[in-house]
C-alpha cells in the first residue's frame, strides 16, 4: 500500500476486494482477506490474505473418478493403463489433425480413405517412437508439452546491404532453450538445425 497515488481508503479497497472475489468465486471463496488501517482508520497500510479452504467444495472433496468397462477380466491397474493410453492417443490425434491437416475429410473413393488413415497412423507411430526415445532419457512430457518446447526455436534472417549495393541475406537458427537442448541431446539431433545459409540478391 505504498503507491503514492494508489487508493488507500478502507471502504473502497474493501469494495474492490469483494468485487474481485465475486468475479472468481471458485478460488476466491477459499481466501480470507484482511485489511490493516492506520490509527485514524483513514488509510489502509497493509493487505493480507490467508488460504482457508471451504469444506464440502471441489478443493476439499474433489469426488470420485469412475471408469466402466466390459472387460471383466482386467484388474484396476490394467484398466487404468488402458484408459490413459486411449486418452493419450486421442490427444496426439487431435494435435496431428491440426499440424498435418488430418481433420475429417469426406472421401469419395475407398483408396483415398485408406491413404488418409494410413498417414494418420504413420504419423502417430512417429510420435510414439520419438516419445519412447525421450522416455529412455527421463523425459516423460506429453506430446502437447513437447510441441510447446519445440516451438520456442526460430529461424531468423538478417539482411545487410553491401558496398556493391547487393543485399546479403543470412539465415540461421536461434540458440535452443535448456529444455529443447535436452530434447535434442536425447534424440541425437543438432542443436541448431539447418545451419547457416547465405544468399546474395
Amino acid at each position: 500500500m505504498t503507491t503514492p497515488r494508489g487508493e488507500k481508503r478502507p471502504d473502497r479497497i474493501q469494495e474492490r476486494t469483494g468485487r474481485l472475489k465475486a468475479a472468481s468465486r471458485g478460488a476466491g471463496q477459499h481466501y480470507t482477506v484482511t485489511l490493516e488501517a492506520d490509527a485514524a482508520g483513514q488509510a489502509v497500510t497493509a493487505l493480507r490474505w490467508e488460504k482457508t479452504p471451504v469444506p464440502g467444495t471441489m478443493l476439499t472433496d474433489p469426488g470420485v473418478y469412475c471408469l466402466r468397462s466390459n472387460e471383466l477380466s482386467w484388474d484396476a491397474e490394467q484398466l487404468w493403463r488402458t484408459y490413459m493410453m486411449l486418452t493419450d492417443l486421442e490427444a496426439v490425434f487431435r494435435s496431428l489433425k491440426g499440424e498435418l491437416g488430418l481433420r475429417p475429410i469426406f472421401h469419395s473413393k475407398e483408396e483415398r480413405s485408406d491413404g488418409h488413415l494410413f498417414i494418420s497412423v504413420l504419423a502417430y507411430q512417429f510420435v510414439q517412437t520419438i516419445r519412447q526415445r525421450l522416455r529412455a532419457h527421463g523425459i516423460h512430457d506429453s506430446w502437447s508439452s513437447l510441441r510447446e518446447v519445440l516451438t520456442v526455436q526460430r529461424r531468423v534472417t538478417a539482411s545487410f546491404v553491401q558496398k556493391d549495393r547487393r543485399t546479403l541475406h543470412v539465415c540461421k537458427t536461434t540458440r535452443p532453450e535448456p529444455d529443447l537442448l535436452h530434447v535434442y541431446d536425447a534424440l541425437g539431433l543438432a542443436h541448431q538445425p539447418g545451419g547457416v545459409q547465405k544468399l546474395i540478391a
